[in-house]
């Protein structure tokens, strides 16, 4: 299968050097071709633009920043939307909102071609190592095309319906859930360390008790260490996965409370000049709330 790939940040990079390891045939584009010098380095070619991208391929995968990055590469003139052949699949996996998703699902339709959205789970160290887990929701037949595929990015597919929209809502929805957590912990931690307890100690408690779990274990270990450029994501990409969850939400009359502090938190964080660190930095400003800081 020739696969193009666009978006190539931590997550993107990974995912892309996998598909290299396992042989794929790899196109990618970056308009910073500084970007993209390692990848070369490995084998794959590097397209001039999106259209060339778009030759001769017949899986394009998506792993953008924003919804604006990804109307722009989608919609926008030689973009994919105008430059896919009719047949050929757009894998979306960056985290994306409902109405951003349906805008390019329907220019995907009008010109005869495919859209699985394919969200994924986990942070770039688990993608370099295979372990994401993904969320693949489309026409059955595309996703089972692109199987292989799925099975080298990822340790756990989970198919969840044709409707694009639904690896959407279990995104958000999951980042909502897991954006809370975060705050939890970092209000735990506050409440523990103001009594002298060593947040490592706590964090072994909750790790290995309560939250025997991969996200509560690496995010629990960067809120004790306060190791906040030890990045997965950062403040700004949270920020906006708060916003996407607050923007669902709206559409479908959900009331979402505990997403406020998890949102105001990412915001003064931001506000701090603090948007560049892991989005866990928001355990920091319960900290400093806490006189910690």
């Amino acid at each position: 299968m020739q696969i193009g790939f666009i978006g190539l940040g931590r997550m993107g990079g990974a995912m892309a050097k996998r598909l290299l390891a396992h042989g794929y045939s790899l196109g990618v584009f970056h308009p910073d071709v500084r970007r993209v010098t390692g990848l070369q380095d490995l084998g794959a070619h590097v397209a001039a633009d999106i259209a060339d991208l778009c030759r001769g391929r017949t899986l394009l995968i998506s792993m953008l920043p924003s919804d604006s990055a990804l109307e722009a590469v989608a919609l926008g003139a030689r973009g994919l939307a105008q430059s896919m052949q009719a047949g050929s699949i757009h894998m979306v996996s960056g985290t994306h909102g409902v109405r951003a998703i349906e805008a390019v699902a329907a220019a995907h339709a009008r010109h005869g071609q495919i859209l699985v959205s394919c969200t994924v789970l986990g942070r770039p160290d688990r993608a370099a190592e295979g372990k994401l887990h993904l969320i693949a929701a489309g026409p059955a037949a595309a996703i089972d095309a692109i199987g292989q595929v799925l099975a080298v990015l990822g340790e756990k597919v989970f198919r969840s319906g044709e409707n694009p929209l639904s690896a959407v809502a279990i995104k958000i929805a999951n980042n909502f859930v897991l954006g809370c957590a975060i705050e939890a912990m970092g209000e735990g931690m506050a409440l523990a360390r103001r009594y002298g307890v060593d947040p490592l100690l706590f964090h072994d408690v909750l790790s290995q008790g309560l939250f025997n779990c991969i996200a509560y274990q690496s995010y629990g270990d960067l809120i004790a260490r306060q190791d906040w450029g030890r990045i997965g994501a950062t403040a700004i990409i949270g920020l906006k996965d708060a916003q996407l969850a607050f923007e669902a939400a709206e559409k479908v009359n959900v009331p979402l409370p505990s997403g406020n502090v998890w949102r105001d938190h990412l915001l003064t964080a931001c506000g701090r000049g603090e948007s560049a660190l892991d989005w866990a930095v928001m355990a920091r400003e319960q900290f400093r709330n806490s006189g910690l800081e």
